[in-house]
């Protein structure tokens, strides 16, 4: 498709897309080009749009700003191979694909890989670079080009728009993952006295809700699970998964909490709201020596020095970003593979999730510009 251009939706300045041709690049040897079918409208998204954070910096760390680079956004892709490299064999046109946004060692063929690479770290590559993130094209757009081990084909006939939550799925995994590694006190499923009694999810949102998922059906935690959420059709989505809810908009959370785990609090808190009102509250609600995964991205406005309190408990702090990962013997990403099985089996139900579906580019710049403030909005999805 060389020479030929593409409609996009692109950022060219804070909260501010505009609808453009652009070129299409020519999969290189090692790359396939895809044709979007649908791709998720993220929190990350949302943050970059709205000016809240900026993730293309230059070889010195150095942030270039959205009017003198624009960016199309969009990371969590589905699509079918439109175009194959003339290296590529183990794809083919017309194949149903998700997508990893990252690009690695592996996905470029470096030899030897980076550290990061080798010990299965994939998201930390030494030389990583993301697909609407880090100022590569996303998939608010016709096609994207990507290395073709970064497409992973579906097995069955899973919708596009449920497909492309692999993505926020992939990083519920790596999370829990990173967590498990972290030798903490208190872990799922360990011996009596050390397990994990209640787990206070704070945000039920689609990642949020996610994590309820994974904890029931996956990691089968059969203890308190809890979600602390202001939304009533948030809450109702929580409670139809497995978790019993609390509205901290009518009740004292840390109350709450003390309450229902017989005044032990939280052993596990998973922050999946990103607010900075979190760090306040942390010391009231997670147990001594408990662990704190730091899921949501945000936390504007927080003083620092709420960390104090929290570091007197010797909590187990896990930050995890991303669906970092190792890969299997042709190099596809192995959390990307999970997750898609996962969907593809009906473990994991997205479809709840998805709150609103928008049927064309067009709809991109109202979709920042106030749809995901509907009280209503849980999940976008984009579908071209």
């Amino acid at each position: 498709m060389s020479g030929q251009t593409m409609r996009a939706a692109v950022l060219v300045d804070v909260d501010r897309f505009e609808l453009q041709d652009v070129p299409v690049r020519s999969p290189a040897a090692h790359e396939v080009l895809i044709r979007v079918q649908a791709v998720g409208v993220c929190g990350t998204d949302m943050h970059i749009a709205a000016g809240h954070a900026n993730y293309n910096a230059d070889e010195h760390g150095r942030l270039r700003p959205l009017h003198e680079h624009p960016q199309i956004l969009g990371h969590e892709i589905a699509g079918v191979v439109a175009e194959v490299g003339s290296a590529v064999r183990d794809l083919a046109v017309g194949d149903r694909v998700i997508v990893d946004q990252g690009r690695n060692c592996v996905s470029e063929g470096r030899d030897p890989t980076c550290e990061y690479c080798r010990s299965g770290h994939s998201h930390q590559c030494e030389w990583y670079s993301e697909h609407g993130i880090t100022g590569l094209p996303g998939g608010f757009a016709e096609f994207v080009t990507m290395p073709a081990v970064n497409a992973v084909r579906m097995e069955g006939a899973l919708p596009y728009d449920i497909a492309a939550l692999s993505e926020p799925l992939g990083c519920v995994l790596h999370a829990a993952d990173t967590l498990s590694r972290a030798n903490a006190r208190y872990a799922i499923g360990a011996p009596a006295g050390s397990h994990v009694r209640t787990i206070l999810i704070c945000g039920g949102g689609p990642a949020g809700l996610l994590f309820v998922q994974y904890l029931r059906r996956v990691a089968h935690f059969d203890g308190r699970l809890i979600v602390s959420e202001p939304s009533t059709l948030r809450r109702a989505l929580a409670e139809r998964f497995g978790a019993e809810t609390i509205d901290p908009t009518a009740f004292d959370l840390v109350d709450e909490v003390s309450s229902r785990s017989g005044g032990r609090r939280a052993e596990l808190l998973i922050d999946a709201s990103g607010a900075g009102s979190i760090f306040d509250a942390i010391p009231a609600l997670v147990r001594k020596q408990g662990s704190i995964l730091m899921y949501g991205h945000g936390h504007t406005g927080t003083d620092l020095s709420a960390l104090n309190r929290v570091q007197f408990l010797e909590p187990t702090m896990v930050s995890p970003c991303g669906a970092s990962g190792g890969h299997d013997a042709d190099g596809r990403p192995l959390t990307y593979v999970r997750a898609l099985r996962l969907l593809e089996e009906g473990v994991i139900d997205v479809a709840p999730i998805i709150s609103h579906r928008f049927r064309s580019l067009d709809a991109v710049p109202s979709i920042f510009a106030g749809a995901h403030r509907d009280p209503d909005f849980v999940k976008g999805v984009l579908t071209l």
